[in-house]
């Protein structure tokens, strides 16, 4: 394994809003907060909480969610463009525009909530900065339960997945896939289900969320508490209608945005407990990392966020380089 010092030197090396007089009618209406998210969903129920706290304190703030207005890409573009007050998107959703967001999907580097609110502490200043420059006004970020391994058969190490068929989603997936030497199959999750039954995939990384939602127990019977990744939902608001709120509305904004997101990770991490327990009760053989897989997996997040870093570049040291050596 690389040695931390040298690791850590290799980091350091790779280097159209809308009018203030409109943005003040809307204060007076009431905001709007968009999400794509369900209302159910724990991050829903949160979101909801937030938009009542916000109502009694004098600022009405109703939720509408589950694509209802936007489409979750689309959600950020209109509250920057003043179309919605407030909204919440995927974190990653934003990497193009800004590289810095895709911190928490670099796999293999956080190995627990306490690991991701570290990150998160180091990656915030950088968003704040970046939305700022677009017209958005980050107020809370909250993850999804982390993202664990399904296989149809036990595995005690990396070299075991060699020669399988892994379900991927998106670039991260396929390139782990590639790294285990795995086939990788783009399936939707909508469909994993009856590509587990036909064979046409062995194993897969998503969360037990995930897994209990699509009732994966009926084909796979393995799940390995690898916590590849945290992938945080972000709410921000229209900068200008932000700043168009009184000094006190600012205050209970920012205060009750810190409460939501208190919350929210616990709620988050409620769920992932109770899900993992969810697959235990159907029968899944649910299981923590071999010491060996253990080593396979920290190798492994050593290489993605160096190659996350030359990607880049210095912006990605002023997460990593504090993250790293647990400032």
């Amino acid at each position: 394994m690389t040695d931390r010092r040298d690791f850590l030197a290799l980091l350091a090396g790779l280097g159209a809003s809308s009018s203030p007089l409109f943005v003040q009618a809307q204060v007076s209406a009431g905001w709007t907060l968009v999400t794509g998210y369900s209302a159910e969903s724990f991050h829903g129920q949160n979101l909801a909480a937030f938009a009542n706290d916000l109502t009694a304190a004098g600022l009405k703030v109703d939720v509408a969610a589950n694509n209802s207005l936007f489409k979750l890409p689309d959600i950020a573009g209109a509250v920057r463009d003043g179309k919605a007050e407030m909204g919440e998107t995927i974190m990653t959703s934003l990497v193009k525009e800004m590289p810095v967001a895709g911190a928490d999907s670099v796999p293999f580097i956080v190995r627990s909530y306490g690991d991701a609110k570290r990150l998160w502490k180091h990656q915030r200043p950088l968003i704040e900065k970046k939305f700022a420059s677009i017209g958005l006004k980050p107020l809370l970020a909250v993850p999804w339960p982390p993202q664990g391994l399904y296989t149809k058969v036990p595995i005690t190490r990396a070299a075991d997945l060699k020669g399988t068929k892994m379900r991927t989603f998106n670039n991260t997936t396929q390139r782990i896939a590639q790294m285990l030497g795995a086939t990788p199959l783009d399936v939707p999750m909508a469909q994993v289900g009856q590509a587990l039954a036909d064979g046409k995939i062995d194993c897969m990384i998503t969360s037990a969320v995930t897994g209990v939602e699509n009732q994966v127990w009926d084909h796979v019977k393995n799940y390995y508490e690898i916590n590849a990744w945290f992938p945080k939902n972000i709410t921000c608001a229209n900068a200008k209608a932000f700043d168009a709120l009184s000094p006190d509305q600012k205050k209970t904004v920012l205060a009750s945005a810190a409460t939501a997101e208190t919350r929210g990770w616990a709620a988050s991490e409620k769920a992932a407990v109770e899900s993992v327990e969810e697959l235990r009760r159907k029968g899944m053989k649910v299981e923590r990392v071999s010491p060996e897989l253990l080593a396979d997996i920290k190798r492994m997040g050593e290489r993605f966020s160096l190659e996350w870093v030359r990607e880049v570049g210095n912006e990605a040291n002023d997460i990593f380089i504090p993250y790293y050596t647990n400032q």
